[in-house]
């Protein structure tokens, strides 16, 4: 049945089985993160002319579709023009003009150029400040591996990359299509190329609150106080065994933190019932980081599609904070439904 209202009536129907967009832009102050990354911009002079720019808010919530949906840059520039929740999203409904990839893909290099990403990832915590989600009940560390493209090098391209230097006859085009930065690891036995997203979650909200980013042969415990968040409200920081270290627990007592990680069996001596006990108390806590983690899974997080560090520092930071804005509409939702 043909209607001349079908576009309407259909916007309705999205709008009464709950369109996560729509509920993202009610929530979520673009405009406010939209002048934290403007501030670092360079100003374009348009006095010879030419097409005035796309603006930085429609560039922003173009990142934000990325990252949520795990999309490449053709296909942000593809569902952009065919998805209609996307269209009102990015208030491009009556708009014929929208970003091509090339575009989108020159924007995020000039981000990360400009070290934006921690920017808006700073900005994304003043939103969750704002509506009342502050680091509450201790916080969780842990790290979680993010895979890159395996690169395969000859065993000449190893020497010589090995002596911190660069094969003669790569053109600056194969250069610039191999990481050089990514480094191999093993985690249960198995091997992994790529990055790591060290992570320190809250207990209460399960949000990501600080991350480090470094390739993944780097020990999850390298970071540690890094990540340690002053802004909660509790000075407790829980951990699995992985991050055992007697002299720095007693130093971040001495601090003031209350530091809980799990302890390990050593060789021909097992733990002693207390101290599984203390493991087990630990455990349930310590999992709700394995939220965030899932979350970021669902979201692609587990690989990235990007070349060296810089851009995986980049990629994996907006994934977080991404994460921290789809993770503020769920706790929304929860107090709403609790009323």
């Amino acid at each position: 049945m043909t209607s001349l209202f079908a576009g309407d009536e259909r916007e309705r129907k999205l709008d009464r089985i709950g369109d996560p967009l729509a509920l993202l832009s009610a929530r979520v102050d673009f405009a406010a993160i939209t002048s934290r990354v403007e501030a670092l911009l360079p100003v374009a002079d348009y006095a010879k002319g030419g097409r005035p720019p796309f603006s930085v808010l429609l560039m922003v919530k173009l990142l934000v579709l990325k990252q949520l949906y795990n999309l490449s840059d053709d296909q942000v520039e593809y569902q952009a023009l065919d998805r209609v929740t996307f269209q009102r999203f990015l208030e491009l409904k009556s708009s014929s003009r929208i970003p091509d990839a090339k575009t989108f893909w020159a924007f995020q290099q000039t981000l990360m150029k400009a070290g934006a990403a921690p920017v808006i990832a700073e900005a994304v915590q003043q939103q969750l400040a704002g509506a009342g989600y502050i680091a509450r009940n201790g916080q969780l560390i842990d790290a979680t591996i993010v895979r890159a493209p395996v690169q395969h090098f000859s065993k000449a391209e190893k020497e010589v990359l090995d002596r911190g230097d660069i094969p003669e006859d790569w053109s600056a085009a194969k250069r610039a299509q191999k990481d050089l930065d990514a480094r191999w690891t093993k985690k249960h036995g198995k091997s992994f190329f790529g990055y790591k997203a060290h992570v320190s979650a809250d207990v209460r909200y399960k949000l990501a609150r600080k991350a480090v980013v470094t390739d993944a042969s780097v020990h999850d415990t390298h970071h540690f106080e890094d990540l340690l968040d002053s802004t909660n409200t509790s000075r407790e920081v829980s951990a699995d065994k992985g991050y055992v270290d007697s002299a720095r627990e007693a130093r971040l007592t001495d601090a003031g933190w209350r530091v809980r990680v799990q302890r390990k069996a050593k060789p021909g001596k097992p733990l002693g019932a207390r101290q599984k006990r203390r493991n087990t108390t630990i455990a349930k806590v310590r999992a709700r980081v394995e939220h965030v983690f899932a979350g970021l899974h669902q979201m692609g997080g587990q690989t990235i599609r990007t070349i060296g560090k810089a851009r995986a520092d980049f990629q994996i930071t907006m994934k977080l904070a991404v994460y921290n804005l789809k993770r503020l509409i769920s706790l929304h939702k929860s107090a709403t439904a609790a009323f």
